[in-house]
């Protein structure tokens, strides 16, 4: 009876042994690398491209390839953007690229030149693409070190 007993103990231990470590190794096997780590999935399918809409709303700028690079190219202003370009010298908006030569670094992150109509100026630029629906576009002097940020939003 004791016999029986330990027989049958091992067995079930052997059974919820083995059943256990099928659904470990079923689990890593159907889960993907990138779900292994928190955001990676999601940034890889992060699509920079699109039109895009100034913080205040009278900037619009379509995102496109310009070659290996990623450019940004007014389609379309309003309100006191125009004005503000005018009193800078800038007699137009619309089709002036305002992100030029931007190269991704990694998922998510750019980096490139800005155009500011209102300053007349181009600065060194960082765009980082924290989802879907927001870039933060950086423009940025001494290289980096003094940065002035906007968040800008997807356009449906």
């Amino acid at each position: 009876m004791i016999r029986r007993l330990l027989t049958h103990s091992r067995a079930l231990t052997l059974t919820l042994s083995l059943s256990l470590t099928l659904g470990v190794l079923g689990a890593l096997a159907s889960a993907s690398p990138a779900a292994a780590v928190p955001g990676v999935a999601a940034q890889r399918l992060l699509n920079p491209y699109g039109r895009w809409l100034n913080p205040a709303g009278d900037v619009e700028v379509s995102v496109a390839p310009c070659g290996t690079l990623l450019c940004g190219t007014v389609t379309w202003v309003g309100g006191q953007a125009l004005a503000d370009a005018a009193d800078a010298g800038v007699s137009h908006l619309v089709g002036t690229q305002l992100l030029q030569g931007y190269r991704r670094q990694d998922a998510g992150n750019w980096q490139g030149q800005v155009f500011v109509p209102d300053m007349g100026s181009t600065f060194f630029s960082r765009i980082h693409q924290p989802d879907d629906g927001h870039l933060k576009i950086s423009g940025c002097i001494l290289h980096g070190l003094l940065c002035k940020s906007q968040v800008w939003t997807r356009r449906p």
